[in-house]
C-alpha cells in the first residue's frame, strides 16, 4: 500500500494547503489517491475528499483503538495508487508526553514515510538544524523528503537547496514560492469548510496547478512505493443488523461534520441515509430517525430561522419520539434560539435553553464522557469525544437530564453533556459513531426499538 505521512515541523506550516494541492494533482493525473486525516478534524477533510474525489478517513488515536485504525486505513487504501496521510500540528506533538498518541506515533505505526512541510519564510541556514533535529529525536521515524513552502523567491529557493544539500541526506521534493492566490480563508474553528464555499472547486483546481508545478510528483509516489509491504487487516465490525430503518441526515452549508467512516457504518447497518437540507426543506422527510452533526448554524442562522415550517416539523416530530441524534452544531439549531454579533434568531426550540456565541472558545480538544445512568442508550463505561465549539447553551433548567458526566471538557455547563428529551440526545461532545464506543449500536437500537412500538 503506497503511502506517505505529510506533516510539518509546526503547526499553520501549510501542510493542508500542500496536503490539498498534492491530492488535486494527482488525482488530475488519473491516479486514485486516498486521503486521510490525523486527529479529530471535520474541515480538512471536507477539502481532502474534494480534492480527491474520494471521502476523507479520520484516524485517531484518542478516538479509534489501533487495530481500528489499521483496519480503517486498509479499507480504504486498498484501491488506491497512493494514500495522503495529513497530519495536525507538527510531527512530534501531542496530548501525552510520551508522544504516544503524535503523528510521528501514527506515522510510525503505519510504516508510513513522512514528508515534511517546513514553513522557510525568513528562513536560510537555520533549515538544517531544524531537518538534523527532526531526525535525531526519534531515528525510527523516516523523514523522506522536505517541501519547502512560503519561500520569498527563486533566490531563496537556491540558498535553501544548498544548505540543505550540504548538512542533510534528505531530499527536497518540493519548493512552493508564497501565494495568496493558495491561501483559503479561515474562520474560527478553522478552514472555511468545502461545502460551504461556491469557488471551492475553483480554488482546489488552482491549488493542484500550482503544486504540480512546484513538487517533484514523481519523487513523491517513489518515496510511497518505497513504504513497507505490511499485513493490515482489511475486516469490517458490522455495527449492528437488523430491520432496515430510514435516517434523516442534515447536510447541506449549515451542517456537514460527519465522518466518512459513519456514513460508511450506517449503511452496512441497513439504513438509508436521507439528505435533509435544513435551509431549503419545507417537509421532513417519512423517517424511522434523525441525525443533525455539527456545522456553523450561527453563520446561515437567518435562513434556519426563515424556514418555520422545518423548524416546526422538526420540533412536532421530537415531541413525538421521534429518535434523534444531534451535535454541537445540532444542539445549537434545536436550542430556543443563536445570538451572535449583536443578533438574535429563533430556533426550533425542543431544547429549551439559549445559544450564545463567544470571542474565545468555551471547549475545544479531546473529552471523555461517563455515562450518568440515567441514559436511555446503555452506553459503555468512558467515551472517549472531542469538543470545538465558541458557544455556550444558556437558561436550561436545573432538573435536565443528561446522558454524560465529563470527566475531560467542558461539554454544556462543565460537568454535564448529552442533554435528554424524550427519544433525543444532544450533546456539544462529537463523538465516533462506528466502533466498540461508538453512538451508532445505541441509537439503531433505539430508533428499531421506537420502530417496532410506533407499529404495534
Amino acid at each position: 500500500m503506497p503511502r506517505v505521512f505529510i506533516s510539518a515541523a509546526h503547526k499553520s506550516s501549510g501542510k493542508t494547503t500542500v496536503t490539498l494541492g498534492l491530492c488535486a494533482a494527482l488525482h488530475a493525473r488519473g491516479h486514485a489517491v486516498q486521503p486521510f486525516k490525523k486527529g479529530p478534524d471535520y474541515i480538512d477533510p471536507l477539502w481532502l475528499g474534494m480534492a480527491a474525489q474520494r471521502p476523507c478517513y479520520n484516524l485517531d488515536f484518542h478516538m479509534m483503538q489501533r487495530d481500528e485504525i489499521e483496519q480503517q486505513f486498509a479499507r480504504a487504501a486498498a484501491s488506491a495508487r497512493i494514500s495522503l496521510i495529513e497530519g495536525n500540528k507538527g510531527l512530534y506533538d501531542g496530548l501525552d508526553l510520551d508522544g504516544s498518541n503524535s503523528n510521528a506515533a501514527l506515522a510510525k505505526h503505519l510504516e508510513a514515510p513522512v514528508l515534511l512541510v517546513i514553513d522557510a519564510r525568513g528562513m536560510t541556514r537555520g533549515v538544517a538544524p531544524l531537518i538534523l533535529g527532526y531526525q535525531a529525536f526519534d531515528p525510527a521515524i523516516r523523514i523522506a523528503g522536505v517541501i519547502l513552502n512560503n519561500l520569498g523567491g527563486s533566490r531563496h529557493e537556491s540558498k535553501l537547496r544548498a544548505v540543505i544539500e550540504h548538512y542533510t541526506d534528505v531530499e527536497v521534493v518540493g519548493a512552493v514560492q508564497y501565494d495568496t492566490g493558495m491561501q483559503i480563508v479561515e474562520r474560527h474553528l478553522g478552514l472555511v469548510p468545502a461545502n460551504e464555499q461556491q469557488t471551492a472547486v475553483t480554488r482546489i483546481r488552482h491549488v493542484g496547478e500550482r503544486i504540480a508545478a512546484q513538487v517533484d510528483l514523481d519523487r513523491l509516489l517513489a518515496i510511497a512505493d518505497r513504504a513497507p509491504e505490511r499485513e493490515m487487516p482489511a475486516g469490517r465490525t458490522v455495527p449492528i443488523q437488523g430491520e432496515r430503518v430510514r435516517l434523516a441526515v442534515a447536510h447541506d452549508p449549515a451542517f456537514g461534520f460527519y465522518y466518512s467512516e459513519d456514513f460508511d457504518s450506517l449503511r452496512a447497518s441497513n439504513v438509508e441515509l436521507v439528505e435533509l437540507d435544513t435551509l431549503h426543506a419545507r417537509s421532513l422527510p417519512e423517517v424511522d430517525g434523525l441525525i443533525i452533526g455539527g456545522g456553523f448554524p450561527e453563520v446561515f442562522m437567518a435562513e434556519l430561522e426563515a424556514n418555520t415550517v422545518l423548524r416546526t416539523k422538526i420540533r412536532d416530530a421530537i415531541e413525538a419520539g421521534l429518535p434523534t441524534y444531534a451535535e454541537c452544531g445540532g444542539l445549537m439549531y434545536l436550542s430556543r434560539r443563536i445570538s451572535w454579533q449583536g443578533r438574535t434568531c429563533e430556533m426550533v426550540g425542543v431544547v429549551p435553553g439559549d445559544t450564545v456565541m463567544h470571542e474565545r472558545p468555551v471547549g475545544r480538544g479531546y473529552a471523555s464522557l461517563q455515562p450518568t445512568g440515567d441514559d436511555r442508550w446503555q452506553e459503555p463505561a468512558l467515551i472517549p469525544a472531542h469538543e470545538f465549539h465558541y458557544s455556550s447553551l444558556e437558561n436550561l433548567s436545573a432538573d435536565s437530564i443528561y446522558a454524560y458526566r465529563v470527566k475531560r471538557g467542558h461539554g454544556i455547563d462543565g460537568q454535564h453533556d448529552g442533554y435528554q428529551r424524550h427519544n433525543l440526545l444532544a450533546s456539544y461532545s462529537h463523538r465516533r459513531g462506528s466502533g466498540k464506543q461508538g453512538w451508532i449500536v445505541p441509537f439503531l437500537n433505539q430508533v428499531r426499538a421506537h420502530k417496532a412500538r410506533t407499529a404495534a
